[in-house]
C-alpha cells in the first residue's frame, strides 16, 4: 500500500523532476501564467501607447517613443510572470543529489521538456528588449553575463528561501541561452543604425548640440 503522506518520487526512465511533483503540477502552472499573461495585454497595450504619447509629447521621435516604451513594458511583462513562477514553492520531490547540483549538464540529461522549454523562456524578453532600451547592453557578451547574474541570483534565493528546489548549474546555462538566443533574434533592430542615431538626437538634441558638448 502507498503511504499518502509518503512525497511523490520521481518516475524511473522519465526524468528527475527537479522542480515540481509531477509533469501535470508543472503544465497547469505553464497555463495559469499564459492565461494571466494574456489577460493583462490589454493593459499592458495602454501602458505602452500611454508611455510612447508622453515621450512624443517630451519631443522624441515617433519611432523613438514607441520603440522605448515597447522595450521598457516587454522587458517586465515577459519576465516578471515567469520569475514569479520560479518563485513557488515545489513539492518535496527532489533531485538525488541533493538540494544544490554544481555539476553542469548532469542534470540537464534526465530534465524533462517542459523544465528545458520553461528554463528558456525566463529570460526570452531580457534578452530581446534590453538592448533596445539600454545603449550599454547592445552587446551578446553582456546580455549573456546580465541573464547569468540574474539566474544564479533566482538560483540562490531559492536555496535560500529553502523553497524544496533544486538549486542547479544547468538552470543558469538554459536560462542564459535563453536570453542569449532572444538577443540574437532580436539583434538586427537593435544595431540598425538609423534607431541608434533617433536615440542620440533624443537623448541629446541635434547633431550639432552632440558636437558641442563633446567640445
Amino acid at each position: 500500500m502507498i503511504d499518502p503522506t509518503r512525497p511523490p518520487q520521481p518516475t524511473p526512465g522519465l526524468g528527475v523532476i527537479i522542480n515540481g511533483s509531477s509533469p501535470h503540477d508543472w503544465i497547469d502552472r505553464y497555463e495559469t501564467v499564459a492565461l494571466l499573461m494574456l489577460a493583462a495585454m490589454p493593459l499592458v497595450a495602454l501602458t505602452i501607447w500611454a508611455l510612447a504619447r508622453r515621450r512624443r509629447y517630451s519631443g522624441s521621435t515617433t519611432t523613438t517613443a514607441w520603440r522605448t516604451s515597447l522595450a521598457e513594458v516587454g522587458i517586465l511583462y515577459g519576465t516578471l510572470p515567469w520569475l514569479w513562477l520560479t518563485m513557488l514553492p515545489a513539492s518535496s520531490a527532489r533531485d538525488t543529489h541533493g538540494p544544490v547540483s554544481l555539476v553542469p549538464l548532469r542534470d540537464l540529461t534526465t530534465m524533462p521538456t517542459y523544465q528545458i522549454v520553461g528554463n528558456l523562456l525566463i529570460f526570452v524578453a531580457l534578452g530581446a528588449f534590453s538592448p533596445v532600451r539600454f545603449t550599454a547592453l547592445q552587446s551578446i557578451p553582456r546580455i549573456l553575463a546580465v541573464a547569468a547574474a540574474c539566474s544564479v541570483l533566482i538560483e540562490t534565493t531559492q536555496y535560500v528561501l529553502k523553497l524544496d528546489r533544486v538549486s542547479s548549474v544547468d538552470d543558469v546555462l538554459l536560462n542564459t541561452a535563453g536570453a542569449g538566443l532572444a538577443a540574437l533574434a532580436s539583434r538586427r533592430w537593435w544595431r540598425t543604425r538609423n534607431w541608434l542615431a533617433e536615440r542620440e538626437t533624443a537623448e541629446f538634441g541635434s547633431p550639432d548640440r552632440c558636437a558641442g558638448m563633446v567640445r
